[in-house]
């Protein structure tokens, strides 16, 4: 028979698969001695059976009834004991932290009878009336979806009329009443009073919660997969609110914005830990729990360093102290910034906790991405309209927007004002470029969500009176409205109105050579593991650069070459004419003209690249999108000959141009006219460009420089056409005194080139992976239309998981990609492959190329640095699974 409920005492942190990371990390803290509230964890295994069932699987309540007894014996205090009740927390916990996505109910056990039972123990009448309150509230929203409004209203009157000391016992009687009224009359009957049905119907609630809304949308924004399901975790009930000698709050063993070391955390006195996380009271910094209480915090720092130095790694924990008791309900790895990421990983590697392979798969690609992004000039930035608290740092400028669905529909950048957010305002949170609440602190709802997925956010700005209903907020006599600019810095809580100049981060500064390593921890931390990657990366990294300004750029960045020079962005601009000419030309004669006034251009432009990436790679890619894309567009020529013509004119040039563009059109140009079929079509084409880049090379070389060309055919999809082409090419260089040799490779972007790799690899010295157009034609999606019309419905329904075009699509195209590499080295050993599609720079791609065997990825300059710390993070994970695997 399955087992599917575990004791506290029987877990641990290895099998987070079983009981959710948040039950494997109670079990986990339960082995090393520390103060944990009895309970029990209830698996994955069962809530993925109920989900798949729509009922429990068969024994499961009798499993959890023989684990409560066991808790109830250990206590000494009985769920449903009208005299001294033992109440429960349901809370759940996915592999995976999703913070405030799914269900927690608090206070379980208490009815009509026992909550008296709870106020003779406690000797506080109030505190048992507020908690049986608590108990219909969050039980009416979470097992049968009544609207939190309702109860919320109620509260908030009542709050409004009672004194200093807020509700007194007997009104906070008469509002358990009237939550009771609410309930039956959206229910249709009775709060339950039987405490073990109460127990059975939260277990229930917080399974159905792994398919809510916004606990889909939160998955699929952070790539989790919906089938794992979650734990429920049912630990006794220990109590913040019993007055000022308790309370509750959430702690880091560093801080989570900047990884630096210290007390980090927020404390809330007579208060209960959704107080803290919903940001509906402000709380003051854990160092004041120093002078309330001396003894929980000296515990608690001697809690934290065990659990730091245990995991390894930045602990996030959850801690109540009842009436001077310190009790831990919870602790994981914390989330952080990206910034924090660095600094904590070096750290940590510096402190022997951790190896320096650890610590490099400790970060992210994408989240140095995030550090190359710009900052507020502070120099030159006004008065703050008012300052928050920094909880997730960037800088943001948008429109203020005050719900979710304004956040989401709008076509610009928007800033997501909010009193408070909750789990229900993520679709707009993932839209924003920044989120500001009046409300809460670096451990509120906002602060942790917005730093999980890199959105700025300033929390906990008071002085903001926010009118949603009125679509407005005010500081002093300011008012600002929806609609309206502002800034937000989620480094120093600072709000402007208005937009504020941005100055580059110090991370893009020491990348770019201006800034040294030593002058800022974050930008030594990126040295450190940037350098780490760099040594033990089996990948090279090159650059998609097109001028000389682009490939001295990436040189800077850590290029070790170009891995794909597009020659088309040189025959716009001025050039537009000789291509034209080109187009009409009228027999060879004027063929060979037109070309001949393109060479020396076309030799300049080689010349720079060369000059800028001496001693390294640079690899040019012969004239690739068909010619009419150089000619005004149809509609527009059609538009200005039937101008000319109404107004009784000859058409002139337009008219030539026009019969050219409609002789040249095709219904799919993309699968057209183009690539290797355009050099082989017109004569002279791609000579005069291998010409004009041998006699670069040749001028590079008399000069004294160590020029690498090669040349690269696109769009090759039988090894004839590259022979045609490279026969060609060769018969030139010959002809070019001083020439070095200069290899002749393809594009690998059609499905047929892939498929008979092995035959094309007979003429190619490389191979270069166009993923672009490799996606387009394995998947049948025209790139520029399929986005906009079903691919985020694709997303929304789980049909991608991500755009294929945005990371490589491993069964698919990446069988492709796997198939040419075989092929192609089968025929010629000494092939060189590498990528240049758009995936070349994306973090999760990387890994996958490096697998599969290839030599380099190319990618835009800004993201080399990116691509070279996702290379070495592959090449550490790769050795780890070969050493695993032993």
């Amino acid at each position: 028979m399955s087992k599917y409920v575990y004791d506290f005492i029987e877990g641990d942190r290895s099998r987070a698969d079983l009981l959710g990371g948040k039950g494997a990390n109670l079990a986990e803290m339960t082995r090393l001695g520390l103060p944990v509230p009895p309970g029990f964890t209830v698996t994955t295994d069962a809530c993925r059976a109920y989900l798949a069932t729509g009922a429990p699987p068969d024994g499961l309540y009798e499993e959890i009834n023989a684990h409560l007894r066991e808790v109830e014996a250990r206590l000494d205090r009985w769920l449903g004991d009208p005299r001294d009740p033992l109440l429960l927390a349901v809370r759940s916990g996915g592999r995976y932290s999703m913070p405030g996505m799914m269900e927690t109910i608090l206070d379980i056990g208490l009815n009509d009878t026992t909550v008296a039972g709870l106020a003779a123990r406690t000797g506080d009448e109030r505190f048992a009336w507020d908690s049986y309150r608590r108990l219909i509230q969050m039980f009416g929203r979470t097992v049968h979806g009544i609207p939190a409004d309702e109860f919320e209203h109620e509260l908030a009157a009542l709050r409004a009329t009672a004194g200093p000391g807020g509700p007194g016992a007997g009104q906070l009687r008469d509002l358990v009443e009237t939550y009771k009224k609410i309930f039956t009359r959206h229910v249709g009957h009775d709060f339950p009073q039987a405490p073990h049905e109460q127990l059975f119907l939260a277990v229930r609630a917080v399974f159905e919660s792994w398919h809510s809304e916004r606990a889909r949308i939160y998955r699929r924004q952070e790539r989790i997969p919906d089938d794992l399901g979650t734990a429920v975790n049912v630990m006794a009930m220990v109590f913040g609110n019993l007055g000022p000698d308790s309370g509750t709050g959430v702690a880091f063993t560093r801080d989570p914005a900047t990884g630096a070391p210290g007390v980090y955390g927020d404390y809330l006195t007579d208060a209960q830990g959704e107080d803290v996380v919903a940001g509906i009271r402000n709380t003051v910094p854990l160092t004041e729990l120093e002078r309330l209480d001396p003894a929980s915090f000296h515990r608690l720092r001697e809690i934290m360093a065990t659990l730091e130095r245990h995991y390894r790694d930045l602990c996030d924990v959850e801690f109540t102290i009842e009436r001077g008791r310190l009790w831990m309900l919870q602790t994981r790895v914390g989330k952080r910034t990206a910034a924090a990421a660095f600094v904590i990983a070096a750290q940590l590697a510096e402190e022997g906790l951790i190896t320096a392979d650890e610590a490099l798969t400790r970060v992210s690609g994408a989240q140095l991405a995030q550090l190359m992004f710009p900052a507020f000039d502070a120099a030159g930035a006004p008065e703050p309209l008012a300052v928050g608290v920094g909880a997730s740092p960037g800088a943001a400028v948008g429109r203020v927007v005050f719900d979710s669905a304004a956040a989401a529909a709008a076509d610009g950048p928007v800033i997501l004002v909010r009193p408070e957010t909750n789990p229900d305002d993520l679709p707009g949170m993932i839209a924003a470029a920044g989120v500001l609440t009046s409300r809460g602190g670096k451990t509120s709802h906002a602060a942790v969500v917005a730093r999980g997925m890199g959105r700025t956010c300033v929390c906990g700005a008071e002085a903001l009176r926010i009118d949603v209903e009125r679509g407005e907020f005010a500081v002093g006599e300011q008012v600002v409205r929806a609609g309206d600019l502002i800034s937000i810095d989620g480094t120093s809580g600072r709000i402007w109105l208005g937009e504020v100049p941005v100055q580059p981060s110090p991370v893009a500064r020491y990348l770019t050579g201006e800034l040294r390593p030593e002058a800022d921890p974050l930008v030594a931390a990126v040295h450190r593991l940037l350098g780490h990657a760099d040594a033990v990366r089996t990948l090279g990294v090159r650059a998609n650069a097109d001028t000389p300004d682009d490939a001295r750029r990436a040189r800077e960045l850590g290029a070790a070459g170009i891995g794909l020079c597009r020659t088309e962005h040189m025959f716009l601009g001025e050039r537009r004419e000789l291509v034209e000419r080109l187009i009409l030309a009228d027999g060879p004669a004027e063929v060979g003209a037109a070309l001949d006034e393109l060479l020396p251009l076309q030799r300049a432009d080689f010349l720079g690249l060369l000059t800028a990436m001496d001693g390294l790679p640079v690899t040019v890619r012969l004239l690739d999108p068909p010619l009419h894309e150089f000619l005004p567009p149809l509609a527009e020529l059609t538009a200005r000959v039937a101008g000319a013509q109404a107004r009784g004119e000859e058409p002139g040039h337009d008219g030539v141009l026009l019969a050219a563009v409609r002789r040249m059109h095709e219904t799919n140009p993309m699968l057209g006219l183009r690539g290797v079929r355009l050099g082989l079509v017109v004569p002279g084409l791609f000579a005069m460009q291998v010409r004009a880049l041998a006699e670069a090379a040749a001028q590079r070389v008399r000069a004294g420089g160590d020029p690498r060309p090669e040349i690269m055919v696109p769009l090759v999809g039988d090894v004839r056409e590259l022979a045609a082409v490279a026969d060609e090419a060769r018969r030139v260089l010959a002809e070019v005194p001083d020439a070095p040799d200069i290899p002749v490779g393809t594009m690998i972007e059609t499905p047929r080139a892939a498929l008979t790799a092995g035959d094309i690899a007979a003429e190619a010295h490389f191979f270069s992976f166009g993923t672009n157009d490799l996606t387009q034609m394995t998947w049948a999606f025209s790139r520029d239309d399929v986005e906009g019309a079903f691919f985020s419905t694709y997303l929304e329904r789980g049909i991608f998981p991500v755009s294929p075009f945005e990371s490589i699509d491993a069964t698919g195209v990446g069988r492709l990609v796997r198939l040419a590499v075989t092929e192609g080295r089968a025929a010629r050993p000494d092939l060189t492959v590498g990528v240049c599609g758009e995936h070349g720079g994306d973090p999760e791609s990387i890994g996958f190329f490096a697998d599969a065997g290839l030599d380099y990825v190319s990618c835009s300059p800004y993201r080399v640095p990116v691509a070279r710390l996702a290379a070495g993070r592959a090449a550490v994970e790769a050795r780890t699974e070969k050493s695993d695997s032993r």
